[in-house]
């Protein structure tokens, strides 16, 4: 299962994040996307209300249960134990982080779980990567640099980069010239106003404009 998770990040490329909204909602998002093409969503715990946890369970337990393996959910902000075993109880596919927590990284590959913690500095990767992370998440990728990510791809090429953080439908396939495997894609793709208003077409056909940008560089 976990190989299979693996394959279908290398091949697909692209995670949404969706912050913020109830099952139900997040089931509306997740099927514009996938008929955008994009099938991996990431599904994240606010930190700042505890009490909304369990609905960020729920979500992700109801888009894997919808799709029945066509769409993959995973977790994302998951910094603590407790959240990590909600997030594999609901049957998330993948743990993501927005830091290198070896502890958290450990544990998620001891459930069997694709990790994909963050991290900002060569010794972040190369820790997170040694700890067992299945992919690194560069982040916050915008605020680096193109040079930057060109200076730190030479030394660890071996570790599978993913790029969070101002990724949009123009940039995203200069990522994949620079060497990352994938990208994570949140507001700018999951635009808070279209929700809003119920247009979900339009995430759609932004969705497969995203498509068509990195399957033109993979």
């Amino acid at each position: 299962m976990k190989k299979d998770t693996i394959q279908a990040i290398l091949k697909s490329k692209i995670i949404a994040i969706i912050r913020g909204y109830d099952a139900e909602t997040c089931l509306k998002i997740s099927e514009s996307l996938y008929k955008g093409g994009i099938n991996l969503i990431e599904v994240t715990f606010n930190q700042a209300v505890e009490a909304s946890h369990v609905d960020t369970a729920a979500a992700i337990k109801a888009i894997n249960d919808r799709f029945n393996g066509d769409v993959l959910a995973g977790a994302g902000t998951v910094i603590t134990m407790q959240q990590l075993q909600m997030a594999a109880d609901a049957q998330a596919k993948y743990i993501i982080s927005p830091n290198t927590d070896t502890k958290i990284i450990q544990k998620t590959c001891e459930l069997g779980l694709v990790s994909m913690p963050g991290a900002f500095t060569p010794t972040e990767i190369l820790t997170a990567y040694t700890h067992g992370a299945d992919f690194v998440k560069l982040f916050p990728a915008d605020c680096l640099g193109e040079g930057y990510m060109k200076a730190i791809s030479a030394p660890i090429n071996h570790v599978p980069l993913l790029a969070v953080g101002g990724v949009n439908e123009k940039n995203i396939g200069q990522y994949i010239k620079l060497g990352f495997k994938g990208v994570g894609v949140g507001s700018s793709l999951t635009n808070k106003e279209w929700i809003a208003s119920g247009e979900y077409n339009k995430i759609t056909e932004l969705a497969r404009k995203f498509v068509q940008n990195i399957m033109g560089q993979a």
